[in-house]
């Protein structure tokens, strides 16, 4: 038996379909969910969502808060901004992540810093072999 999964933002269903485990990040610490969980919701934090597929497989997403529902072995991801690790632009990112250590030394400049926490998500997930 699987779990049904949909990871949703405002713009679209990033992922919908079938998975074995479910791990995220909620205020209350990590937690992981499998076939047969109980009733469940809770405020996500920004940090990579995994989905483990039937077979071994894993679609990772950037979840950049929102939150997740379980029931009847349905989990549902909603967030306002995620973004699967296939589609993020990995170089860009740790362009981007550059810049945003040099402001945010020069500033106190809170969205700045929630910018960096975003960033810092993406590149989590880039493959082992591209860190840098």
């Amino acid at each position: 038996m699987t779990l049904q999964v949909e990871l949703v933002s405002p713009e679209r269903i990033l992922f919908a379909g079938e998975a074995d485990m479910v791990v995220c990040r909620t205020t209350d610490g990590d937690i992981a969910f499998l076939t047969g969980h109980a009733p469940f919701v809770g405020a996500l934090v920004e940090w990579p969502v995994r989905v483990i597929l039937p077979g071994g497989g894993e679609e990772a997403a950037a979840v950049h808060g929102g939150f997740v529902e379980v029931s009847d072995d349905r989990v549902t991801v909603l967030s306002d901004l995620a973004e699967l690790a296939s589609q993020i632009d990995f170089e860009r990112a740790r362009r981007d992540r550059e810049d945003l250590e040099k402001r945010v030394m020069e500033t106190d400049d809170v969205e700045c810093e929630a910018q960096l926490r975003r960033v810092h998500v993406r590149l989590s997930l880039q493959p082992a072999a591209a860190h840098s």
